[in-house]
């Protein structure tokens, strides 16, 4: 440890260290058994995600402005899994807890950026259930395949340039304190907390994103839902109702299991002063969570996904029924 702080590269008066050392679990009795448990997340959540992406692409029915949120959310869900999860596997298969400088930015830009996206997408989705249900006779012309294709293409240009120049804003910091992050991967406060100079700019930063990626969709949801519910309140009959709140049932428990974990893990770090070994678990269950339970929410929750796959199942068994009635 004494040889890598000692091995900086200096640029005029800004210092970065050559590596950093993630902590991640230190010194937990049978972290084994916790990192076992996050390669399970990491298999089904790149397997389930990778079904729904590929069930979207094929099927045409699903061509939709509905599914092309849902498709974004699966590939936002698969990328920060791989940003996240394999580099903690490596710490425990190798026992490597070293990351380059450069490649600790590659990390911290990916893990925020797929982050965020998911969060927007969440938002996107209830516009497009707002615009349903209470908007139902404009819905096409408001929200249609190219209209949504463009929203998520402004959102992942806006939100990398948002994430990078949050990245960039690390640069300019002189990280003499330590090459330690207390943390299971190259977390975006306890690194800009490394800083012998002012780092104000990046406490700002850190605030601006938290506010624009968790407070922001968490009222816009919230705001889109009570619209949606007044709508609701102005059909006659239970039946109608029921069947136009069944639509939003998945959405629902999408916001839920994102949001609630994540907020949950910002406010026991407010209020209880927590162990780092209970930070890593906390924060890397409420990122790792949510896109393993994503895919399995949309195949039980939603009709169209569901009929499809009953399809597909029933014509591979036909054949084998042929088969034995022979």
């Amino acid at each position: 440890m004494s040889s890598l702080n000692a091995s900086f590269s200096q640029n005029i008066s800004i210092v970065h260290p050559e590596y950093f050392f993630i902590v991640g679990l230190s010194r937990l009795p049978y972290s084994s058994y916790y990192y076992i448990f996050l390669f399970m997340i990491y298999f089904i959540t790149v397997i389930g995600n990778s079904i729904v992406l590929l069930i979207i692409a094929l099927e045409r029915s699903l061509h939709s402005p509905k599914y092309i949120g849902v498709f974004n959310l699966a590939l936002a869900d698969i990328g920060e899994t791989n940003a996240l999860i394999p580099n903690m596997m490596k710490n425990f298969l190798f026992d490597s807890q070293y990351i380059s400088y450069n490649a600790c930015l590659a990390n911290m830009f990916f893990v925020f950026l797929f982050s965020s996206i998911q969060s927007v997408t969440l938002v996107v989705l209830s516009y497009d259930r707002f615009i349903a249900i209470c908007l139902p006779l404009r819905y096409h012309a408001l929200v249609n395949n190219t209209s949504m294709f463009l929203v998520f293409l402004a959102v992942w240009a806006f939100n990398s340039s948002v994430v990078g120049l949050m990245v960039s804003l690390i640069t300019r910091l002189s990280l003499c304190e330590s090459n330690v992050i207390q943390s299971y991967f190259c977390d975006h406060g306890p690194m800009f907390r490394l800083a012998c100079n002012d780092n104000s700019i990046n406490k700002i930063m850190a605030f601006l994103v938290s506010a624009l990626y968790l407070l922001a969709p968490l009222i816009i949801i919230f705001l889109s839902y009570m619209g949606i519910f007044l709508a609701l309140i102005k059909i006659t009959t239970w039946q109608e109702r029921l069947k136009a709140l069944k639509t939003c049932f998945s959405h629902l428990f999408l916001v839920g299991i994102y949001f609630l974990p994540m907020c949950c893990s910002y406010i026991a770090a407010l209020l209880v002063s927590l162990t780092p070994n209970a930070r890593v678990i906390s924060t890397s269950l409420a990122y790792a969570v949510p896109p393993m339970l994503n895919p399995i929410i949309y195949v039980l929750k939603t009709a169209e996904i569901k009929e499809i796959i009953q399809k597909v199942f029933k014509n591979k068994s036909a054949p084998i029924r042929e088969n034995i009635s022979k």
